[in-house]
């Protein structure tokens, strides 16, 4: 009896997940989306590009981290990646012949300019993303460009720490500046960071990212002061972007009609239980892990307004509640660059966690002020949240994003919202290679049941613009390596050879007609025909 209880428990854990996983997801169609609306694919520049020391690109901190041994879990790195510096044209074909009309990807700054303000910009990098634009326009596919994913060059973190120091806004607003002036007059959607939440807490918590900063006592670690530097890296990651935005809105949006932007990873977060102070865990996730850097506005949970940097121009107040004076101030001048700095918000999302406070019993693994003293995990009594991916704090929940998306909009309708990454990730088995891991139907039906979910939220009222799944193919995934897959391209890495797996090919069908390019219908295609009618950009309105 006990056991047959327990499998019923393990069911309903499951239940809610599963209704929308195996059943709307059978249902969900192109049609239950907007005239305009954008789906593509995401990549990021090291993951894929390789060719790290060809062409006058130097050396970044990818480059030289994923070289230490024992950082890399698998020993590779992504010196080669999947060739994509020398298979790009290719790689655009095969974008076109999913039929999406967008495709997010981020420029390599060491590629550009290879020792920042410090030496010359780098034609042959110029060229390169150059030829991305305009092939992708060539097949009627909006670029959507990331200016930072992760990446810096390695020079910048030997002369003064990176973005440990205020000198990087300089380096990093000639960057932007630079892709601006490059690249602006086709690229109409700018993201200045791709997930600064991730790389402060990655690269300056943890320590598993570089520059692998964290507690000094920490032997993975090179280190560090995890109860203050990620506060520093997040201010002038802030500032840094605010500056670029403030150009970008002077200098160029008039003229070139596009809109700027930020991408945050966003957990869903449901309190461990019913009690307050679960409840006010769960309210503080999003604070210290959304609401620091921008996204989410206002409290999820209890309600309340979170006075974030980017829309309202200040931390939020639980910040500056737990950790005084370790809270970088902004001067009067950075906070009117800051407030209201973004046109759009960018969601990357892949699970939902649970939330438990923990500042009465500080032993667990992550309690600590600078994370607000909450808890997260993905299990309760033993039951996960949803079912388990390969990556130990994914999982599938897919009401999760409807979830973030419904309490984004009730509380902030102003902002124009992008789900700019969402996959599925699966461990790489070679021996499985005609099996699961090119007959994908999981991965189906993950997007399935995650689009049906944000189909709802747009029903209900959601400003959503555009969905990216992650990823194109299979690529360098961090620390993991080659080992976990989240492509709709299988890729040999023997060979290099793509091959479409499942689910690139229901993504075709999903996708198989008349579609325009942007909500202003100023671009359209047809999988039959992929001529660009006409080209004319104007401003998305906020």
């Amino acid at each position: 009896m006990e056991i047959h209880h327990k499998i019923q428990l393990i069911f309903l854990a499951y239940f809610p997940s599963l209704l929308v996983f195996l059943c709307c997801a059978e249902e969900i169609s192109r049609a239950e989306f907007p005239d305009g609306f954008l789906f593509g694919t995401a990549t990021s520049a090291y993951q894929i590009e390789g060719a790290f020391m060809e062409d006058g690109k130097s050396l970044s901190n990818w480059d030289v981290f994923s070289h230490i041994p024992g950082k890399i879990e698998t020993g590779e790195n992504g010196d080669v990646a999947v060739d994509h510096y020398h298979r790009y044209l290719e790689d655009i074909e095969l974008m076109h012949s999913l039929g999406v009309n967008a495709y997010r990807f981020s420029i390599s700054w060491a590629r550009i300019l290879p020792r920042g303000r410090f030496g010359p910009k780098n034609p042959a990098g110029v060229k390169f993303y150059n030829n991305i634009i305009d092939g992708l326009l060539l097949k009627g596919i909006e670029p959507f460009v990331t200016i930072n994913h992760n990446d810096i060059p390695q020079e910048l973190e030997d002369r003064y720490g990176g973005f440990l120091s205020p000198l990087v806004q300089e380096d990093f607003v000639l960057f932007a500046q630079t892709c601006f002036e490059t690249y602006g007059d086709r690229v109409k959607y700018w993201i200045t960071f791709n997930e600064p939440n991730i790389y402060t807490d990655m690269g300056y918590i943890s320590g598993v990212f570089p520059p692998a900063h964290c507690l000094e006592s920490h032997s993975n670690c090179s280190g560090g002061n995890s109860e203050r530097e990620p506060l520093l890296v997040m201010h002038n990651m802030l500032i840094s972007h605010a500056k670029a935005s403030h150009i970008y809105r002077e200098h160029y949006q008039v003229k070139q009609g596009g809109s700027i932007g930020v991408v945050v990873h966003a957990f869903m977060y449901e309190p461990m239980s019913d009690q307050e102070c679960d409840l006010e865990a769960a309210s503080r996730a999003f604070a210290f892990n959304i609401g620091w850097l921008a996204a989410i506005l206002i409290n999820l949970v209890t309600k309340k307004k979170v006075l974030d940097p980017l829309l309202n121009g200040d931390y939020p107040p639980e910040m500056h509640h737990l950790l005084g004076k370790n809270m970088p101030k902004f001067s009067p001048d950075e906070l009117k660059k800051i407030k209201g700095s973004i046109d759009f918000i960018g969601i990357n999302h892949y699970s939902s966690l649970y939330a438990e406070n923990c500042s009465y019993s500080r032993t667990k693994i992550g309690c600590q002020a600078i994370k607000g003293f909450v808890y997260t995990t993905g299990e309760r009594d033993g039951i996960p949240i949803g079912e388990p991916t390969a990556l130990p704090r994914l999982y599938v929940v897919p009401s999760g994003l409807g979830k973030l998306i419904d309490h984004l909009n009730t509380k902030y309708k102003k902002k124009p919202i992008f789900v700019t990454e969402n996959g599925l990730s699966q461990m790489d088995r070679p021996e499985e290679r005609d099996g699961e891991l090119l007959n994908d139907a999981k991965r189906v039906e993950y997007h399935k049941a995650y689009l049906a979910s944000l189909a709802q939220a747009i029903r209900k009222g959601a400003d959503v613009r555009g969905y990216f799944v992650w990823s194109l193919m299979d690529n360098f995934e961090w620390t993991k390596g080659y080992s976990i897959k989240f492509g709709l391209y299988y890729v040999d890495f023997k060979t290099l050879h793509r091959i479409p797996k499942l689910s690139a090919k229901w993504y075709t069908s999903f996708l198989s007609y008349n579609s325009q390019i942007n909500r202003n219908g100023v671009i359209r295609r047809s999988p039959m025909n992929s001529t660009v009618t006409s080209l004319k950009f104007e401003k998305m309105e906020i």
